[in-house]
């Protein structure tokens, strides 16, 4: 039973009332391996970048054309719309829909412990759509960049990662121009400047490949920032040399830093967009990265204090395969870290779900999804910087932060009450190990909503 429990809810989502107990955990879990669908209905009904981008650009437009006509309207009676409203709303509402969609597959899914892993690399690989520019393609990005490479080689999904729109605009790479590239020399014979942004390729080398102190030097990041260069969006902007054949991802040659560049001691000869691709691949492969993608799925996964045993059995799987992640995760499957482990603190995200599915409510109530995770302090897509959110306890545990779930577990548990018996339901999720006082406090409860409510707030809901 409590084997059954923990692949549920520390490499799953959490169980569902009536659902029956896996009697192979292990087994369970190495199945979804290959059941997993990339591309759910709930997703495929969503727009796609290309889309988003078409609306993100004719929101510009808007907007440019209404500040243009500003001055003229100054002195009528009536200020003039702000242009673009209409597609900004939209890019608002894709950011809802996506929120929803990505709750209703986790919450349906057949294959939690796939899902926990999307939702995983999505936050190890950051955006935010707290930039305005990024608003529309939170979803969009999980969905296209992270989860048809879940199960594959992580040099794919890095460029996919690196490629997609929202990370081009969330890092500022769609404006980095190299200092000696034909546009650059255009611009400056003009008197205009068009410089360099080493954004992105700073948070490849910290955060997404190498992690920090890793060796790697600021003259790394801009040589590495010059191999990008080139890298944009296309449907975007108004040059026809950088904008491209359609909304997307676009190499455009006339901004790329011509010559060589040298990146951790290896010079790279290539031409266009070849040159940041091959240093892609070599970062995917490199010792560091191994190291730094164990680590945090050790820390996920086993203890916010990572096992540093485990740690090493990842990071050598990793170089042995050249970042196969499929077997990654077999790894994790066989870890007895990770099974006899001290739990984990939940996410409001992780908990929500938890709640959601354990008591079958497809969602809170009174809220959209977005709106739900936002009060609970983890709005989707939106942690305060590119290293996304923590994964450690502290962050998580704060009095104000638990006092909102338990507002949250009253709240569903007047809802589904009548439905749900929290006794059976506290049985069939943690059997014998649901400790004395989870147990006592809901046989004493004074209403079957009070038992319910002090099950979701137990400390057993809190962790997984």
């Amino acid at each position: 039973m409590q084997k059954s429990a923990t692949a549920q809810a520390r490499f799953g989502l959490g169980g569902r009332g009536g659902e029956v107990l896996p009697a192979d955990p292990q087994a369970w879990l190495a199945g979804q391996l290959t059941r997993y669908n990339p591309r759910p209905a709930p997703i495929a009904a969503l727009p796609g970048t290309g889309a988003l981008v078409t609306m993100l650009r004719e929101a510009r437009d808007g907007r440019r054309e209404a500040k243009a006509e500003a001055k003229a309207a100054a002195m009528e009676p009536k200020q003039p719309d702000p242009g673009g409203q209409g597609q900004f709303r939209e890019l608002r509402d894709a950011y809802t829909a996506a929120v929803g969609a990505r709750t209703d597959v986790a919450l349906a899914s057949e294959t939690p412990f796939v899902e926990r892993l999307v939702h995983f690399w999505s936050n190890h690989f950051a955006v935010s759509v707290d930039k305005v520019a990024v608003l529309g393609f939170g979803g969009a990005f999980e969905f296209e960049a992270i989860r048809p490479h879940v199960l594959g080689k992580f040099a794919d999904m890095l460029g996919a990662v690196e490629r997609h729109p929202a990370m081009l605009l969330y890092l500022d790479q769609a404006e980095s121009v190299g200092p000696d590239s034909m546009l650059a020399q255009r611009a400056g014979a003009r008197g205009r400047e068009r410089g360099l942004n080493e954004n992105l390729a700073r948070e490849i080398l910290e955060l997404h490949t190498l992690g920090v102190r890793t060796g790697y030097s600021q003259a790394d990041v801009t040589e590495l920032a010059r191999a990008l260069t080139g890298w944009t969006v296309g449907g975007l902007a108004k040059q026809p040399l950088l904008r491209g054949p359609g909304p997307g991802f676009w190499f455009a040659a006339p901004i790329h830093q011509p010559g060589s560049r040298t990146v951790l001691g290896k010079r790279y000869g290539q031409q266009g967009e070849a040159q940041g691709q091959a240093i892609l691949d070599d970062l995917a492969r490199h010792p560091a990265t191994a190291r730094h993608v164990a680590t945090k799925l050790a820390r996920h996964f086993a203890a916010d204090d990572p096992p540093p045993a485990l740690v090493t059995r990842l990071e050598q799987d990793f170089l042995r395969t050249g970042g196969d992640l499929k077997s990654l995760y077999k790894v994790l499957i066989a870890a007895p870290e990770v099974w006899n482990g001290a739990p984990k603190f939940r996410t409001p995200w992780d908990w929500t779900l938890a709640v959601l599915r354990a008591t079958g409510v497809k969602q809170l109530p009174g809220r959209t999804a977005a709106g739900a995770f936002q009060q609970l302090g983890q709005a989707i897509w939106k942690p305060g910087s590119p290293a996304g959110y923590d994964d450690t306890a502290p962050s998580w545990a704060g009095p104000d932060a638990i006092y909102r779930r338990v507002e949250v577990a009253q709240r569903v548990a007047e809802r589904t009450a009548p439905l749900v018996d929290a006794r059976q339901l506290a049985s069939q999720l943690y059997g014998d190990s649901l400790s004395e006082a989870t147990r006592q406090a809901i046989t004493r409860a004074e209403s079957g909503p009070q038992a319910l409510a002090l099950l979701l707030a137990s400390p057993e809901m809190m962790r997984r």
